[in-house]
């Protein structure tokens, strides 16, 4: 099978399903932000050198590549034929539960902080950022043809695991955070 169909050479493509949207579509941006997430991840876990925290970012990956599936099914019994995972509560939380643990570690935030210290935390750091984009995107396609509440709740959760676990990178490697300090 060759990487390359040409297919989507004039700015479509296929659905899981069989429908052929644009590639600007609504559900097409949503699926494909969870894509550069996982991607982005990927990164941020390759940037670790903490083996609890690469277990996890690599369990989350395949949580995204089954959220991804979804959002690119827009037919709930196709998608219920084809076995593709719908998203659960459980893996919300399992996300507030590591959460839970991972602050356990830190200082509680007094001030705002910037983006950085480590690479493994700065990567994270763009993971988080990445994630709020996918949010939006969700939410966007929410807006147009409804989604499963769940998979919102995902991201929202997943955004502040990733903005914890940047913040215990640079715990663990005793690199201080960074506050902002206002301009004014």
């Amino acid at each position: 099978m060759k990487i390359y169909t040409k297919r989507g050479d004039r700015g479509e493509t296929d659905l899981f399903g069989g429908e052929r949207v644009g590639k600007d579509h609504h559900r097409v941006e949503a699926y494909g932000e969870v894509d550069e997430l996982n991607s982005v991840l990927g990164m941020a876990a390759a940037a670790s050198s903490q083996d609890d925290i690469v277990e996890l970012a690599q369990r989350i990956q395949g949580t995204l590549f089954d959220l991804g599936a979804y959002l690119a099914s827009p037919d709930a019994e196709r998608r219920a034929k084809s076995r593709v995972p719908e998203p659960r509560a459980e893996d919300v939380e399992v996300l507030e539960k590591q959460i839970d643990a991972f602050e356990s570690e830190l200082e509680p935030l007094r001030r705002f902080i910037l983006p950085g210290g480590t690479a493994a935390a700065a990567a994270f750091h763009v993971a988080r950022a990445v994630c709020r984009r996918a949010e939006r995107r969700a939410v966007s396609l929410d807006r147009a043809e409804t989604l499963d509440p769940l998979a919102l709740r995902f991201l929202n959760r997943l955004s502040d695991l990733l903005f914890v676990l940047a913040r215990v990178e640079n715990h663990r490697a005793e690199v201080p955070d960074v506050e902002w300090e206002s301009r004014s």
